[in-house]
């Protein structure tokens, strides 16, 4: 079992940052790969970024590419997401996932962990 709990959402103005951070309760934390999902109000969750057990191979959507960038910290269990030039857009509540293996999806039917999400309101 894996407890992931997220921290760091919040209210920030349109260009601005914010760096979201997933802590995990195992001591196998190395063997997942890990997945930032968000979820706006009547709509779908969707994939935002992921990163694999080794830290290879970050992928991210393209609604997010060039401004977000994930991270993982093996040492501290705990896997980041820093978002530059924030958009009223990403406005959502932000999961973090995990999923045992190497292999990186963007569907959240792949992931079997989720915290319990962090709000990020992006004015304009």
């Amino acid at each position: 079992q894996v407890q992931l709990v997220e921290s760091g959402g919040g209210l920030v103005q349109a260009g601005g940052s914010l760096r979201l951070s997933c802590a995990a309760s195992t001591r196998t934390f190395s063997i997942y790969t890990m997945g930032w999902f968000r979820q706006a109000p009547g709509k779908e969750r969707e994939f935002a970024a992921g990163i694999s057990w080794s830290g290879g191979r970050p992928y991210y959507a393209d609604s997010v590419k060039g401004r977000f960038t994930i991270s993982r910290d093996n040492a501290k269990n705990t896997v980041y997401l820093q978002m530059n030039s924030l958009k009223p857009e990403d406005t959502a509540v932000y999961y973090c996932a995990a999923r045992g293996g190497d292999i990186l999806t963007t569907s959240p039917d792949g992931y079997n962990y989720w915290g319990q999400g962090t709000q990020v309101t992006v004015s304009s």
